[in-house]
């Protein structure tokens, strides 16, 4: 008898479960959060000024997912409309030390770090007599351990509160299941509150489904997913070297284990973005042998934030939809419209994958590759759906 394949246990995923997660630019004053922004986003909120307030509130914009799959969709169809998907980003003022005390905009910029589902924090590793550094000059390590500090010690006083609370409630005592839950809630709270203050984040911590349900109402900041943006000058990006470089990747490998890191550097980004045509820029890219880092730092987004896209197609319109993966495809129809949640009777299904190897729909029916699901089906990242539901109730 053949012996049992290991079954991998997936970690359970800190967060909401929603289709419209939220990321946020994050990082120290002067580290090149709004002028990343401007580049990512196409959008001109005004030059940010040389001064570590300049931004107040955040700033949001929504990003176009680049996916060669909807492209090649919409080259095939040729429909009248096209809708592709989308990230929300956030531009967050610049953190100071002791932000978590109310220093600077300290806790106003917490509480907008505090909103949003995933955090892109850039680090500084460029020379520039003309933009001041608030610390006074370049040292990323410093600057990591300022801002994991700040969120710490704002997410140790948030926990003490929830904390302080429960305990009010559990001390009457009694053998309840009323009671039990609460108990177990407090067990979960003083787990997280001894992960902090031995200066580990929450979403390292391997967590019971239990456990991530009395995590999640917290919207702790060290519970978020981050992805390091490496900020560097133009120059360094092109030859894909920095002496700081090996000195980060190491203080992500011991106090980070996992989370992504991206070189980039702000100031070709926002070069680019000045040119008027997608032409130019590839020719620019060409000319001096770099490209653009953004499609890689809006998509490794949206892979830590685990989402994943199915796709609605068609000659009237080609549309990506966001889900988070492992979604059923009740809840994927109710992302096209809530009513169809509700009256879901059957999916069909084919992956993009199968439709570009046969080449059209036809040839994909021709063969038997169409199939027929019912609500246990998990959508998979690539599907290609055609809903059936029942009438909507009055």
């Amino acid at each position: 008898m053949a012996p049992k394949k290991a079954v991998k246990e997936e970690k359970i995923l800190l967060g909401r479960p929603g289709n419209s997660l939220k990321s946020g630019i994050v990082g120290l004053a002067n580290v090149g959060k709004s002028t990343l922004f401007q580049a990512i986003t196409k959008c001109h909120l005004g030059n940010p000024a040389n001064f570590p307030y300049a931004t107040i509130d955040p700033e949001e914009a929504r990003v176009i997912v680049p996916d060669d799959r909807f492209d090649w969709l919409v080259d095939h169809y040729k429909p009248k409309s096209v809708v592709p998907a989308n990230l929300t980003v956030y531009d967050i003022a610049g953190l100071t030390r002791g932000a978590s005390t109310g220093a600077g905009l300290g806790n106003a910029f917490l509480s907008h770090i505090r909103a949003v589902d995933a955090i892109f924090q850039v680090v500084r590793c460029f020379d520039d007599a003309e933009i001041i550094h608030v610390e006074g000059d370049v040292d990323p390590i410093r600057d990591l351990e300022i801002i994991s500090d700040e969120l710490r010690i704002k997410d140790i006083e948030f926990t003490e509160k929830a904390h302080e609370a429960i305990v009010k409630q559990t001390r009457r005592g009694g053998q309840s299941l009323e009671m039990k839950k609460l108990k177990e809630e407090q067990a979960t709270i003083e787990k997280i509150l001894e992960m902090l203050k031995d200066g580990k984040d929450v979403r390292k911590g391997n967590w019971t489904p239990k456990e991530v349900e009395i995590i999640n109402p917290l919207f702790l900041l060290t519970a978020k997913p981050v992805v390091y943006l490496i900020n560097l000058s133009e120059k360094d990006y092109i030859r894909q070297k920095n002496k700081h470089l090996p000195k980060i990747a190491q203080w992500i490998k011991e106090n980070a284990p996992g989370d992504p890191i991206i070189p980039i550097s702000v100031c070709f980004e926002e070069r680019l973005s000045r040119f008027e045509t997608q032409a130019e820029v590839d020719e620019e890219c060409k000319t001096i042998g770099a490209k653009s880092g953004l499609p890689k730092v809006i998509v490794t987004m949206r892979k830590a934030l685990n989402l994943g896209s199915f796709f609605t197609t068609g000659t009237d319109e080609v549309r990506q939809w966001t889900i988070r993966n492992g979604t059923k495809a009740p809840q994927a129809a109710g992302v096209i419209h809530g009513d169809f949640e509700k009256t879901f009777i059957q999916v069909i299904v084919y992956n993009f994958n199968v439709l570009k190897e046969e080449g059209d729909e036809a040839t994909v029916k021709a063969k038997g590759k169409v199939l027929t699901k019912g609500k246990d089906y998990v959508v998979e990242d690539g599907d290609i759906l055609l809903i059936k539901a029942g009438a909507a109730k009055a």
